[in-house]
Parts: C-alpha cells; sequence; structure tokens
C-alpha cells in the first residue's frame, strides 16, 4: 500500500509517503469513515458518498532511522525535504492527485492544513495533514442561468432593493476547518478564501497571535471559536 501525491494529476515530481499513518480519515456531510491501513481490514463505503475532506497524522523519520522496518526506503526523503515540498503545495493552493493504493481513495484535493512537530534524537517529524477535494470551477453566462428581463423589471428590483435592510452573517471557527472550507461552504466557491481572509484580517490575526503569538499566516492557522463575517 502506498499513499502517493500527483501535483496537477502528473507523475513529475510525485510525493509518496515513506512510512504509512495508523489510519486515514475522511469525512463528508453526513458522516465519518475510518480505514485501518495496519490491518488493512474489509472497508466499505457507501454508493454515491460525496467526500469532502481526507486527513491523518504520520511521521517523516530522520537519517538514523531510515532503515526501519516500517520506512520504505526507496521513498524516504528527509524531514526536511518532505516539509518544504507540502508546505509550498500548500501556499500555492496546488491541485494534487491523492492515490492510496488498495482503497477506493484516488481524488484531486488541495492541502488545507499542514502541522509538524519535531521530536525525539534522531531527527524525526510528527505532522497532521488535511486535504479538501478540490473541484472543477464552473461559470455559467447569465442566458444560461435565466438572468436577465425587461429594463422596467430590473428598475423596479434597483428601487426594491434600497428598502431591504442589511444582513450580516456570522460564522464560527469550528476545529480542523480551513477558510478553503469556509468559503467553499458558505460562499459557494473554496476560491473565495482569500476575500474571506482579507475581511477578517485583524480577527484572524489576532486570534492566532493571543494563542500562537504569530499572526495567522494569511488564514491557514485558525483558532477554533473565531467568530468571523462572511462577505
Amino acid at each position: 500500500m502506498d499513499i502517493k501525491l500527483l501535483p496537477n494529476g502528473k507523475s513529475k515530481g510525485k510525493f509518496v509517503f515513506s512510512s504509512l499513518p495508523d489510519e486515514i480519515k475522511s469525512g463528508n456531510s453526513a458522516r465519518y469513515q475510518s480505514f485501518n491501513i495496519i490491518s488493512q481490514g474489509t472497508v466499505k463505503v457507501p454508493k454515491g458518498t460525496d467526500v469532502k475532506d481526507i486527513s491523518w497524522s504520520g511521521e517523516f523519520f530522520g537519517e538514523a532511522k531510515r532503515r526501519e522496518a516500517i520506512v520504505k526506503s526507496q521513498h524516504w526523503k528527509t524531514p526536511e525535504k518532505c516539509i518544504k515540498t507540502l508546505e509550498n503545495w500548500m501556499k500555492k493552493g496546488t491541485v494534487l492527485n491523492l492515490i492510496v493504493t488498495g482503497t477506493w481513495i484516488n481524488m484531486d484535493v488541495t492541502i488545507s492544513s499542514f502541522k509538524v512537530t519535531p521530536y525525539g534524537a534522531y531527527g524525526n517529524v510528527k505532522y497532521d495533514i488535511s486535504f479538501e477535494e478540490a473541484r472543477e470551477l464552473k461559470i455559467y453566462t447569465t442566458k444560461e442561468l435565466k438572468i436577465g428581463g425587461s429594463k422596467k423589471k430590473k428598475k423596479t428590483a434597483k428601487k426594491r432593493s434600497t428598502k431591504k435592510k442589511v444582513i450580516i452573517k456570522e460564522h464560527i471557527v469550528r476545529d480542523r476547518e480551513s477558510l478553503y472550507r469556509i468559503a467553499k461552504t458558505e460562499m459557494a466557491f473554496g476560491d473565495n478564501w482569500m476575500e474571506l481572509y482579507q475581511r477578517n484580517k485583524d480577527v484572524l490575526d489576532g486570534a492566532a497571535k493571543k494563542k500562537f503569538d504569530t499572526d495567522s499566516d494569511h488564514g491557514r492557522c485558525l483558532v477554533s471559536g473565531t467568530k468571523i463575517i462572511i462577505p
């Protein structure tokens, strides 16, 4: 069994995790499933399940541990190189083809969260990584959406709109959420996450500095419980 990441679906520049996590979690709006990687037991997935995110926790082993039985030496890279590659893809929002051989997981994703923790005396690094499903953005003309009408109707609509009250929509950040996920749910498209960040920059950076003593890294480091405004 292998876990592979292919940038933009191409084998050039692919990344293969040299050691497997204990389990991979996938979630959708209806339920969560877990796949036991070590035992490789039977996995049953309901037909038509719409997967939204994938996550797991694992380790990158240092030079002294590269020959351990749990490490696939042919795929081993230094923890520094692994971290640099994954962080670069996350910052750029690179679309990756995530493949977990031996399971049904084969989907286009972007990295929504990546956290690392160095430990021990061998240069090992523990990490937590989450992915959001990447979907193609479809653009329609007003004619296709049947938007429009006579000038008279447009004027009437404009006049009525001035009488409506402005409603501010708020969202409270939950654990393991990303701006991409929030934008996808609340604003229809995940690519609107930067607009969401700009609207709530002071609040997000302030919450991150209070808890982590650093800014939110353009909204990538979120604090659960933070109240933000949806543009």
